[in-house]
């Protein structure tokens, strides 16, 4: 809060049904699921409303908040190794690959500047999910890690351009 962020706690979360994981949405289910194959470590999830209205954090604020918790992170007396993670889809429901390769290449570059100048209306619907990136990459920016993508893939479902781009990235 001294940061001017208000969070929210949950003692509990209600079952979610897209999740195999009591209440977690399905992007942090797919980590430790996908990611993780059920190794369940300590873990703090992180929610971002990405979605819906009217309370969507802008670019700038998901980017300040990734720096906040890296401050956080830092702050603590414990010598821990910590994993920031971030987990969502790029452009979807049409793929865009222009903006999903710009979004990663201003994410490798340390460029705030890039992602803040997107657009809003590129984070609708379903594209929203880049927001869940930007915290992660404003987080490694502030403790000096560079990026590497190991891959993005276009998938298409339709001649029409719909299905989502992919992409997994690590920093170091």
């Amino acid at each position: 809060m001294q940061r001017e962020f208000d969070v929210a706690a949950s003692a509990r979360l209600p079952q979610s049904p897209s999740s195999n994981i009591s209440g977690l949405p399905h992007a942090y289910g797919f980590i430790y699921r996908s990611i993780m194959q059920d190794n369940f470590v300590p873990a703090v999830p992180f929610f971002i409303n990405t979605f819906y209205p009217p309370n969507q954090p802008s670019v700038r604020r998901c980017f300040s908040l990734g720096k906040a918790l890296a401050d956080a992170i830092a702050s603590w007396d414990a010598d821990l190794r910590v994993a920031v993670i971030g987990s969502g889809g790029m452009s979807h429901f049409v793929v865009d690959e222009d903006l999903d390769r710009g979004f990663l290449d201003a994410m490798k570059r340390k460029d705030a500047d890039a992602l803040i100048l997107i657009p809003a209306y590129n984070f609708r619907s379903g594209t929203s999910e880049l927001k869940n990136w930007i915290p992660v990459a404003g987080a490694m920016n502030e403790v000096g890690l560079e990026m590497t993508v190991i891959d993005y893939q276009p998938l298409y479902r339709s001649s029409a351009g719909t299905g989502s781009g992919m992409a997994f990235a690590y920093w170091r």
